[in-house]
């Protein structure tokens, strides 16, 4: 499974995407499913920018949009279980999949210490995760990381 953006989708925020070659060149050796949270749990795209503060998902115009973070992140968790990936690729910093830093909430691109809702309940249930910045530290992502 890996986040649909990294992947040249256009499902970012702002309706782009932000592919990664390192990410594209897996499609040639794993069967890949791309997925995105946002939409999963019901947003648009293009959406309001989104992050976590307090616990909670705001958008930019102090919207609590936390139950479709919730929501897409319990759809990406069926997925996972439908399709039993051996390695979930998450775009990093995000407020869904970000896994070590999300922006801090005040949106002045100031990030911390922290991990998105969907990036949560997928390690919660024991999935191996990385973003696309791990991919340089390892050869090939099935091999390398064992769940």
């Amino acid at each position: 499974m890996i986040s649909a953006c990294l992947l040249g989708l256009p499902t970012r925020y702002d309706g782009k995407s932000k592919p990664d070659e390192r990410v594209l060149k897996l499609s040639k050796d794993f069967i890949i499913v791309p997925f995105c949270p946002e939409q999963l749990g019901g947003l648009p795209t293009p959406r309001p920018r989104s992050e976590i503060r307090d616990g909670k998902v705001i958008n930019e115009f102090g919207e609590d949009v936390t139950e479709n973070f919730k929501r897409g992140a319990k759809i990406s968790l069926e997925i996972a279980k439908i399709t039993d990936p051996c390695v979930i690729i998450l775009k990093s910093k995000s407020p869904s999949c970000g896994l070590r830093n999300v922006y801090d909430g005040t949106f002045s691109g100031k990030l911390v210490n922290g991990i998105g809702v969907t990036a949560s309940a997928l390690r919660d249930h024991g999935y191996r995760l990385i973003t696309e910045e791990d991919l340089s530290n390892v050869s090939t992502p099935c091999e390398d990381l064992h769940r």
